[in-house]
């Protein structure tokens, strides 16, 4: 028998309910892309966005999964995500509104999913308001990220969704199975669904022939999906992960040479910054509450988030605001809304209830609606890059470039939607020929000059020697970045340095 909460009262959330959610997700949607608009231009805040949208088109218009029509490849982190944004081809919405539409609804789902986990999972909460609901619709990175036109809120949704599950004593290992297996579809992260799920069967249930019933059921349903991603992944690329998994891992090698602590202290930075600063004790007390009460559910959520955190600190860099460790937010945040949602005068802080409750609650609302505008402006800055150095070189080689130009790029997503020159994708995604030297400017000249290259298109400082003494063609001379410190992106005529 486990310990997990269970409601005395009803955790249905009305229509009036959904109506406010909808009306926040809309509202924060609105914010972002009206400061993005009105500060620089309508578009994505990541080159990669760009990666998915020409898969996306591709799939649709012409059938094919490929980034350049006729050539099959594994570019796509996500294919189910790139399978929907096809939607949006069909219906001739695509690539802004069916994009920014699948970023709000998901941004909705996942507002509502923790507002139903909190009245699920504690008992004292007022569900006369929908704060818990609010609260996600209008933190600023998940805001971010339905608005990024990547698929980075949609894992999250998944991911919640499984953890919710088991911290609700679910019993239901069948779709479970079938949630992680999608998760994969999404994320090949979400394969590390595996071990909290596992976990709770080995904890949850007693008896051998019980816990081995769960399991076949789990890895049914996982298996029936998983077995399908790794046959697409060998037909459309020739290995079981998408090129992008084995790609990412080599190029960002020296990151992993920083000391742990060091990368530790960004990862912190990056998840505490906004009202997820004030949410950190509730965090450490929804910990403290799951072991001594056997909540082996929340325990194993948990410990899959402290999980994830450390696993991709140790392989991935956190720019862009932390979105490779974005999809473990959402169950970070509802862990310490759970803690602050129980906090009662009879449990916590007795005597001075009243002070330090006004006092988190007054720090929340103000974080919050603070950050609002914080991210809706970092948001627009973000487009800007983007729209200024990636889109507009590759509208510039589209029309000055001669046709039959071959061309070799580190960043390649708007290059792929907007032009059409063959392209050497000095990335790994659709050239995963370079991943094993893809650090190593004097390889990559021997590749280059094998190949037969024309131009290269590149930040100078990430390849200093490639460029270093390379004839400019033509150089973006947008302010934004030069405004934070970088340099412009630069089309160069190559010639082996």
């Amino acid at each position: 028998m486990t310990h997990e909460s269970t409601k005395l009262k009803s955790n249905k959330i009305s229509r009036r309910d959904l109506l406010v959610i909808a009306g926040a997700v809309i509202f924060i949607s609105l914010i972002y892309l009206l400061a993005s608009y009105f500060i620089n231009t309508i578009g994505f805040p990541l080159d990669d966005s760009w990666i998915h949208q020409t898969y996306a088109r591709n799939l649709a218009l012409r059938g094919e999964w490929a980034f350049r029509p006729g050539l099959p490849s594994a570019g796509s982190t996500s294919p189910l995500w790139s399978a929907l944004l096809a939607i949006g081809f069909l219906l001739h919405l695509s690539p802004y509104l069916w994009t920014y539409f699948l970023g709000g609804l998901s941004l909705f789902m996942l507002a509502v999913l923790g507002e139903w986990a909190v009245r699920k999972l504690v008992n004292s909460y007022d569900p006369r308001f929908p704060w818990i609901g609010i609260f996600f619709a209008f933190e600023w990175h998940l805001a971010w990220a339905g608005m990024s036109g990547m698929e980075t809120l949609l894992h999250g949704l998944i991911v919640t969704t499984v953890l919710v599950f088991l911290m609700t004593n679910t019993s239901r290992y069948l779709p479970l199975g079938l949630l992680t297996g999608l998760a994969v579809w999404v994320r090949p992260d979400g394969l590390t669904l595996l071990g909290p799920v596992l976990m709770t069967i080995m904890l949850n249930e007693h008896g051998t022939k019980a816990r081995l019933a769960s399991i076949t059921k789990f890895i049914i349903g996982f298996g029936s999906l998983f077995v399908f991603y790794l046959l697409f992944n060998l037909a459309v690329g020739g290995t079981p992960m998408p090129n992008t998994f084995y790609a990412k891992q080599a190029e960002y090698v020296d990151w992993q040479m920083i000391p742990f602590p060091e990368r530790l202290g960004q990862m912190l930075l990056q998840l505490l910054v906004g009202p997820s600063l004030v949410l950190f004790p509730g965090v450490l007390g929804w910990l403290t509450k799951s072991i001594k009460q056997r909540m082996w559910g929340s325990f194993a959520a948990m410990i899959w988030c402290a999980g994830y955190l450390g696993l991709y600190i140790s392989r991935l860099p956190l720019y862009q605001h932390g979105r490779y460790i974005m999809p473990a937010m959402p169950i970070f945040f509802l862990f310490g809304l759970l803690a602050f949602a129980e906090f009662d005068a009879g449990k916590m802080f007795a005597r001075y209830h009243w002070v330090a409750q006004t006092t988190w609650r007054s720090s929340m609302v103000m974080l919050v609606i603070g950050f609002i505008f914080l991210g809706a402006r970092s948001y627009a800055e973000d487009v800007g890059v983007i729209e200024g150095e990636m889109v507009a070189t590759a509208k510039w080689i589209a029309e000055k470039l001669p046709g039959d130009a071959l061309i070799a790029a580190h960043d390649i997503g708007a290059l792929g939607y907007f032009d059409y020159h063959e392209l050497v994708d000095l990335a790994g995604l659709i050239s995963p020929d370079v991943i094993p030297f893809m650090r190593d400017e004097q390889q990559i000249a021997v590749y280059l000059n094998q190949h037969g290259v024309d131009y290269l298109v590149a930040f100078p400082e990430f390849y200093p020697i490639l460029t270093g003494n390379a004839e400019i063609v033509f150089s973006t001379n947008n302010p934004i970045p030069l405004a934070l410190g970088h340099k412009n992106m630069i089309v160069y005529r190559w010639k082996s340095p």
